[in-house]
């Protein structure tokens, strides 16, 4: 499968070397392989791919999960759409956006109290659409799509999501809890990376 390294701005295939060198753990690709299966069944199908990552107030997890997705999609040349939701609306945390920045995304920022932002991995890619919304909001897709959600929150109080052909339970522990304190830029960094490393496993697996 082709991939698009020669087109990616110099710090996010920095990242994503980085992250390619770190493989899930064997715990963690079983995790992983429901949304292998889905997106292989999707392809052998002709049918889109359509990723809706989901947690809560949709601001850290949900977000990091969505933007990386698509990247390496974009990066090993699958054709899939990410969005991303949660139960209720909040904002897409500046923290995330923040870390991203630094992965090396090119991000252009909305304003108000819950901003509209556009990330780009490279000159060409389209972007990649962030800010908090519910899971089932106009701008994602209403129907055939796997609902990943990524906090038990999510998981444990939205047990049915209309339109989905899949759920599958990727959990991530919330960043959250280190607002504030000395680890926090550390503990954003360590989750973006952690997310981005399956989220490049999950579509290096794609046939």
């Amino acid at each position: 499968m082709s991939t698009m390294s020669n087109l990616l701005y110099p710090q996010v295939e920095r990242s994503i070397h980085q992250v390619l060198n770190t493989e899930p753990s064997d715990t963690k690709k079983v995790i992983l392989q429901p949304m292998v299966d889905f997106i292989n069944s999707k392809i052998v199908d002709n049918q889109g791919v359509i990723l809706n990552f989901i947690c809560t107030h949709n601001s850290r997890r949900s977000q990091f999960a969505q933007i990386w997705a698509q990247t390496a999609a974009d990066y090993f040349g699958v054709q899939a759409t990410c969005y991303s939701g949660g139960v209720e609306v909040t904002a897409c945390n500046p923290r995330v956006i923040s870390q991203l920045e630094k992965a090396g995304f090119v991000i252009d920022k909305g304003e108000g109290e819950n901003p509209v932002y556009e990330l780009r991995h490279s000159e060409s890619s389209a972007p990649i659409v962030a800010f908090s919304k519910v899971f089932d909001d106009e701008h994602n897709s209403s129907d055939h799509f796997a609902a990943i959600m990524t906090c038990s929150d999510a998981d444990e109080n939205c047990p049915f999501i209309p339109g989905a052909d899949a759920r599958i339970a990727v959990r991530y522990n919330d960043p959250k809890v280190y607002d504030n304190t000395e680890k926090e830029a550390a503990k954003y960094e360590e989750r973006s990376n952690e997310i981005a490393s399956d989220m490049f496993y999950v579509f290096s697996q794609i046939k």
